[in-house]
């Protein structure tokens, strides 16, 4: 599965498992550059898909470093 040039990330869960997010106007270009404001919660769509091992090219962040919103969103998927 692509991750769609830098649109989506996983985000680590407490628990072992990973979920996808959707970053608005929000990019992670190649050799980890990046682009946009990432402290606005209205940019983070949090996908109802989690998994246990998210792919090798994708960008994974830890809970810890999101916005307490979306943080609170990720750990109810």
């Amino acid at each position: 599965m692509g991750l769609k040039h830098g649109k989506f990330i996983y985000v680590e869960r407490a628990d072992g498992f990973y979920v996808k997010v959707r970053l608005l106007r929000v990019r992670f270009g190649k050799k980890g550059k990046s682009s946009g404001d990432f402290n606005n919660p209205q940019n983070y769509v949090v996908l109802p898909f989690k998994t246990k091992k998210p792919p090798a090219s994708a960008v994974v962040v830890k809970g810890q470093d999101l916005p307490d919103d979306v943080r609170r969103l990720v750990d109810a998927a």
